[in-house]
């Protein structure tokens, strides 16, 4: 049994060369969620998948469509992980200064977080329980920190796979049992 993890192709929107409120931040997330993509080949690996899961955002759905033939099962629970400024003001701070951060707020489930990490690894688990009920070879399309902590869930149910800190756009990642 294998599993294939894809992130997603790139986004045409780029990220802002620029310093920014957190009222800027969150239209960029807005326009970022709507971007179109960047289509390109992926190498499937010469695996016949037999099913595939997606995240329901349009960045995922698209790249799914391009890599599968067959039905496709959507499913909100991989969208990725929602970003929420810690603060909400005028103060203007590098892009990544923000993102660093929204990135430790969530890490210890500060407040002005939308989702928990332990809801985030439900949402997976849950996921994955689904997936891995056919023993089939799946392929799943989702986004760059869901697949990092999906990776960590395989490796705990027994797959093996290959090590990502941050996956790249349009390639797959297999975790085999």
């Amino acid at each position: 049994m294998k599993v294939g993890l894809i992130r997603h192709f790139k986004v045409t929107r780029g990220y802002p060369n620029k310093i920014v409120t957190s009222n800027e931040l969150m239209d960029w997330i807005n326009e970022y969620d709507q971007s179109e993509v960047k289509e390109i080949e992926v190498d499937l690996r010469n695996i016949e998948w037999e099913k595939c899961f997606s995240s329901d955002m349009p960045r995922a759905q698209t790249t799914a469509e391009k890599c599968y033939n067959g039905n496709i099962i959507y499913m909100e629970e991989l969208r990725e992980i929602p970003l929420s400024p810690l603060f909400r003001s005028n103060l203007k701070l590098p892009l990544f200064v923000h993102l660093v951060f929204i990135r430790l707020a969530w890490l210890f489930n500060h407040r002005s977080q939308l989702e928990k990490k332990r809801d985030v690894i439900n949402r997976i688990n849950r996921v994955l329980d689904q997936a891995l009920s056919s023993k089939e070879n799946i392929l799943i399309v989702g986004h760059g920190g869901v697949m990092m902590y999906m990776r960590r869930e395989l490796l705990k149910r027994g797959f093996k796979g290959p090590n990502f800190k941050r996956p790249d756009n349009g390639v797959v990642y297999i975790f085999e049992k």
